[in-house]
């Protein structure tokens, strides 16, 4: 079979890989992006159609921005205006404190916008589809490669040889193409499980998204627009795991009676607009980013708990690094070894940072050791009540991409 040659191959046509698409494409290279399951990548553990909502921070929505991708997806965005955190102990969980942070003290813009991942997905492959220089290999996936000082050849698993310039693993986190480099990843279990579904409820969410903590994790509602004439919201429903596989097998007025309680009923009674999904709750980071013309994004490079939007957006902190490095230092080649170089220096330190702060939150918030439920309480009136605190607090959460930031 002859061989083709692009710039950039992508493996891994989740939300990352097909924004990375897009952002290469945008830098004058071509792309193709190779992905196994026919409309892209499939949620680990989702039981029927993926019904998750993803909330793009500033530095993400930015990349869209250049990517060429926001125009497409800003009418179905919901804007994240308010972050509420709020410390509750006991069953049914009783509130200990409550803390409001709003966007508009780090900025005239909200902290992010809330998309559903499948309309966010199709508006991608739309956008992608459309694209001269992006190819787009659904129904087929990464198999081997080798690489060579001036070029990495990729095989797929259809039997068809790329040669291209760049290799981009972003094909998740039993990453093939991590493995076929020779790159290990260190992993921290922590026996719990994240259950995600969608929420009608009575109250209005007011564009706030709310994070309750008790024993076993987070209890999470990122607003989303009115559905069936109702104020809605995406939840994120950490648990130790014994405690997620019963709650997934309760009857659904069963399940949204202890959701409702778990929430505090905040927003009033909870009631269920989607099938529950269920995904394990791990650490997982690669002990390096890069090999000869392969370079590891998302995660592949690293998979965090679901706390504080991070795992998707320092995901594209990542891809915006290493168009960033490519643009800058790549002199057309964006596999060179300044590129790889300059993204491992851009994004290594600030991943495993940020993996360990989140590592260390998770194991607060899910504890239900009194001393450490008092100590979280505390925590959190402290990081509100001192005004410098509270916002430092707010942009760390945001994360960023300070090279990237040109319009």
């Amino acid at each position: 079979m002859s061989r083709e040659e692009r710039d950039v191959v992508i493996a891994g046509g989740g939300l990352a890989g097909l924004i990375a698409a897009a952002a290469f494409a945008a830098e004058g290279f071509s792309v193709l992006l190779a992905d196994p399951a026919p409309q892209g990548a499939v949620p680990e553990g989702a039981r029927g159609p993926d019904l998750r909502s993803t909330a793009f921070l500033r530095p993400a929505q930015a990349l869209l921005e250049r990517s060429g991708l926001w125009e497409r997806l800003a009418p179905f965005a919901t804007p994240l205006e308010a972050l509420e955190a709020v410390d509750s102990t006991g069953w049914p969980p009783r509130i200990r404190a409550r803390r409001l942070f709003r966007s508009d003290e780090t900025g005239a813009t909200p902290f992010g916008w809330n998309l559903m991942n499948a309309a966010t997905r199709a508006a991608l492959i739309a956008h992608l589809r459309a694209e001269t220089r992006v190819e787009l290999a659904l129904g087929t996936g990464f198999r081997d490669m080798l690489a060579r000082d001036d070029l990495i050849i990729v095989r797929l698993l259809d039997g068809r040889r790329i040669a291209a310039r760049l290799l981009v693993g972003a094909d998740g986190r039993e990453s093939a193409v991590r493995d076929a480099a020779g790159i290990e990843a260190d992993t921290t279990r922590y026996g719990q499980k994240a259950l995600t579904f969608t929420v009608s409820h009575s109250e209005p969410h007011h564009n706030v998204s709310t994070e309750i903590y008790n024993e076993g994790g987070a209890f999470t509602l990122v607003p989303l627009g009115n559905q069936e004439g109702r104020p809605a919201s995406a939840v994120v429903w950490m648990n130790d795991g014994r405690e997620a596989l019963r709650l997934m097998e309760l009857e659904r007025a069963a399940f949204e009676r202890t959701a409702t309680e778990r929430s505090c009923a905040l927003y009033g009674p909870l009631r269920l607009l989607s099938a529950r999904a269920m995904f394990p709750v791990l650490t997982r980071r690669a002990r390096r980013l890069t090999a000869g013309r392969v370079a590891l994004v998302a995660e592949a490079a690293h998979t965090l708990p679901p706390i504080g939007a991070q795992g998707l957006n320092t995901s594209l902190v990542d891809v915006a690094a290493l168009v960033e490095a490519a643009r800058a230092h790549g002199d057309g080649d964006p596999g060179a070894e300044p590129v790889l170089a300059a993204y491992a220096r851009a994004r290594s330190r600030d991943i495993a940072a940020r993996a360990a702060a989140i590592d260390l939150f998770n194991r607060v918030c899910r504890s239900g050791a009194p001393p450490v439920q008092a100590l979280r309480a505390l925590g959190l009136r402290l990081v509100h009540d001192i005004a410098p605190l509270r916002r430092q607090v707010m942009l760390a959460g945001l994360g960023g991409h300070r090279a990237s930031s040109r319009p």
